[in-house]
């Protein structure tokens, strides 16, 4: 079976063929582990989670090999760790934070349904290979040394922004950061900078005699190349790291070694916003992976981690998600029809091959749900379709064999009046005739808030839109 995905790189769809088949190499950007993760975050792990279980599937489960790094010395972590342990030693506190907020991360995205990667490395354990690169780029002409820092120098890469489209004139045209005096142009970025005293340090590269510590972007080549390669198949990460952190890898990988790409293939996922808005703190819609979890705090309610992967699969994966409470109450409606169905069936031997060709085109997830939902119909009726439905949603990881009760998690049983509900049902209908659609998702707010799920469907034999409704909390 064919694969295509879309390439940042060339920007278009293409199909997929592996430098080696018998080892298909990935790499993505994993966390910096300060704080939670947030339900941005959650995003790519899970569609990326979704490509490792589909490469698996074609080439097999022993020729995969997926690197997600976890990111562990940072600004932000020493910020952390000096807040959150004033009394204890910096590197001490930065232990503790690191520590705690990487097996959160893990506990959380395990809840998600997601695999481990094959392998999870810390930046912190590769920087010897950091130093390594740094001394090659400087050996090589791409990176100098000036006041303790090495920086990579953007001028010597003619094609430097050829990932995110965007020439180097145009890049130091719009740059407002305040540019160091010692940097030969305006764009170079450290690879390697002085510690301060207290914070994280190892001996410096390319004869500086103080000690220091990686800048962010060169962690990410270091890793991906001990794991993968100097070359590898396909790179990914949230579309905020375009650039300037994978653009900033690739020129480090590629100069240090004078290769023409690093990765043959880059993903990357579409933006999320929370009801229409920038998720923000300052706007108060700052929701992490483990509130939607373990807290009511977004649409009143605690949801199943398999709710949260499925209705983050509605949306394909280079478009814009919304993230709302409707959203997640369908989700889990629908969930809730796959247990019952599905309770006492065991799973075929393969997932639905429609299936597997709707994701083997650039991960289509809209267009594998739309069979799935088909099959689901026809499984009603059907035990040996019963069994392909379960497999299938155990390979995309929204099912697991939960129980309703399960997928209820933390929900207390609701009453609600069933002649308002309809009222309000009856009003919504009348505002999308007259195309009043924000009269229309106030009232679909209004009914989400009190428990209530919608679902519409064309009347086959009418046309018109008819709204079913139950309780889904």
């Amino acid at each position: 079976m064919s694969l295509t995905l879309y390439n940042t790189l060339t920007r278009r769809k293409e199909p997929f063929e592996p430098i080696d088949p018998a080892n298909v190499r990935m790499y993505v950007c994993g966390p910096t582990v300060y704080d939670y993760a947030h339900i941005g975050n959650a995003r790519p792990v899970i569609v990326f989670d979704v490509l490792y279980r589909l490469l698996r599937h074609i080439y097999g489960p022993e020729h995969v090999t997926y690197v997600r790094n976890i990111t562990d010395v940072d600004d932000k972590i020493n910020a952390r760790a000096g807040q959150d342990y004033p009394n204890l030693p910096l590197n001490e506190a930065i232990r503790r934070v690191t520590s705690a907020t990487e097996k959160q991360f893990h506990d959380d995205i395990a809840a998600l349904g997601v695999l481990p990667p094959s392998v999870e490395p810390r930046a912190t354990e590769h920087i010897e290979e950091m130093k390594t690169l740094c001394e090659a780029l400087v050996a090589r002409g791409h990176a100098y040394v000036a006041q303790g820092h090495v920086l990579f120098d953007v001028s010597s890469m003619p094609d430097y922004g050829k990932l995110s489209n965007r020439s180097l004139e145009e890049m130091e045209a719009g740059a407002r950061v305040e540019v160091a005096p010692y940097k030969k142009g305006p764009m170079d970025f450290v690879l390697w900078k002085p510690s301060k005293p207290g914070e994280p340090a190892w001996p410096s590269p390319a004869g500086i005699a103080e000690p220091g510590r990686p800048g962010w972007h060169i962690e990410c080549s270091a890793m991906s190349e001990k794991h993968l390669g100097p070359v590898f198949d396909i790179h990914g990460g949230g579309i905020d790291l375009v650039f300037p952190h994978h653009e900033n890898e690739i020129a480090q990988s590629r100069c240090a070694h004078g290769l023409p790409v690093m990765a043959n293939v880059w993903m990357h996922n579409g933006f999320l916003q929370v009801e229409g808005e920038k998720m923000s703190k300052s706007l108060g819609n700052f929701i992490t992976i483990n509130e939607l979890l373990a807290t009511k705090k977004f649409g009143a309610n605690q949801w199943h981690g398999r709710v949260v992967r499925l209705a983050m699969l509605g949306t394909h994966y280079r478009q814009p998600i919304d993230w709302t409470a409707e959203r997640l109450l369908q989700a889990r409606a629908t969930l809730l029809d796959f247990a019952d169905l599905l309770s006492d069936i065991d799973p075929a031997s393969e997932p639905n091959a429609d299936v597997i060709a709707a994701l083997s085109d650039d991960l289509n997830t809209p267009s594998a749900l739309s069979i799935v939902y088909g099959l689901a119909k026809s499984a009603k009726r059907n035990p040996d379709t019963a069994a392909e439905l379960r497999a299938t949603l155990e390979f995309i990881g929204v099912y697991g064999g939960e129980t309703r009760e399960e997928l209820n998690v933390g929900i207390e049983s609701v009453s609600v009046d069933a002649d308002i509900v309809d009222s309000l049902v009856a009003a919504r209908l009348a505002a999308r005739r007259a195309k009043d659609f924000k009269e229309s998702d106030r009232i679909r707010d209004e009914l989400a808030a009190m428990g209530v799920a919608l679902k519409d469907a064309k009347d086959p034999k009418t046309g018109e839109i008819v709204t079913t409704w139950e309780i889904a909390r």
